[in-house]
């Protein structure tokens, strides 16, 4: 069982990393494939040593892909700004994947309002 300091603690360190890795994407990223991209959601690790990076990118799905592929490539540069930034001893392993949650959700939106439709004929 996970001692309670421990869960705020990563539950803090879990949003000043989200924080910074947003304002990192906002304006200080120079890679041309990195479109306009919003850091949603951040899963850190129970044992601090990585974490996933949920994105969600304006655009297309190849619009998603060359962002996550500018993601990737600069990795070590987010990772070593964080460092930086939060005075951390070492920042976690940085996983990044696209979110995908709000093309599902204005799907099931669409799928719900013409049920409805066929319901009221």
């Amino acid at each position: 069982m996970e001692r309670r300091g421990q869960k705020y603690h990563r539950e803090r360190l879990s949003e000043a990393l989200r924080e910074e890795i947003e304002t990192i994407l906002e304006g200080e990223l120079a890679d041309p494939r990195i479109g306009l991209a919003t850091v949603s959601d951040l899963h850190i690790a129970p044992d601090g040593r990585s974490a996933h990076v949920l994105v969600s990118v304006l655009g297309d799905d190849a619009e998603a892909d060359r962002t996550l592929a500018g993601l990737n490539a600069a990795k070590n540069f987010i990772r070593h700004e964080l460092v930086e930034r939060l005075r951390i001893r070492r920042a976690p392993e940085l996983f990044f994947r696209i979110d995908r949650s709000q093309q599902f959700e204005s799907r099931v939106d669409e799928l719900l309002t013409r049920a409805k439709k066929r319901s009221k004929k």
